[in-house]
């Protein structure tokens, strides 16, 4: 007699789930990513991030008053503003010139208190009350600064680039009282450059200047 069960021999066996395929998990997961990042996106970030990613591109600033060429002046400056940005942008004396910005050239020599500085380094911020003498307070009206006419007259300089920083230097090094020879001249000239090399006729406009000539 037989011990089969019909029936259980008639019920076909339960198969496993198909896996799902490599391209459809492939499709499946860019799908979510892709979704997640166009959210992103759309939501952007939290509203207080952005005030405080604007707060803090906000410089610090200060308002300053000081005298340029005789003129009082008054304005509000971000902190790191050098005198030469602060002459040239907000005021539109482009007299003074910015050559290698790291007062290493002397172009942008312009006068503090009487006192010749580069002020490409000096920040306009530490100025309160200063006066500030550029290439373009030297003359009165029409008549030139002693200087500038002795550099016309010994022709000391040719492309002008550093022109305005050696006359300033030189009205500087003459208020010193730097003019006693020409190698003293030369010694304290030294920090303004001319790439024209224009250097002997520099000396002899100084001279000039000094009633040395």
């Amino acid at each position: 007699m037989s011990t089969e069960h019909p029936a259980e021999a008639e019920t076909p066996s339960a198969e496993p789930p198909s896996a799902p395929t490599r391209r459809a998990f492939i499709a499946t997961t860019t799908a979510a990513g892709g979704g997640a990042v166009a959210g992103g996106l759309v939501a952007g970030p939290p509203a207080h991030a952005a005030e405080d990613a604007g707060a803090a591109e906000v410089p610090p600033g200060s308002r300053i008053s000081l005298t340029v060429n005789a003129v009082r002046r008054t304005v509000t400056i971000d902190n790191r503003t050098s005198l030469l940005d602060l002459l040239r942008e907000h005021f539109g004396l482009t007299g003074s010139k910015k050559g290698c910005n790291a007062g290493a050239c002397g172009a942008c020599t312009v006068l503090v208190d009487g006192r010749r500085v580069n002020s490409c380094l000096t920040l306009a911020v530490r100025l309160e009350g200063a006066e500030v003498t550029t290439i373009e307070g030297l003359a009165e009206g029409d008549r030139l600064h002693p200087l500038q006419q002795a550099f016309i007259d010994q022709d000391a300089f040719q492309c002008g680039f550093c022109t305005s920083g050696q006359i300033v230097s030189g009205v500087g090094c003459i208020q010193e009282g730097h003019t006693g020879s020409a190698e003293e001249i030369r010694e304290w000239m030294s920090g303004n450059l001319c790439r024209c090399g224009c250097y002997v006729k520099i000396e002899r406009a100084v001279e000039q200047a000094a009633g040395r000539k």
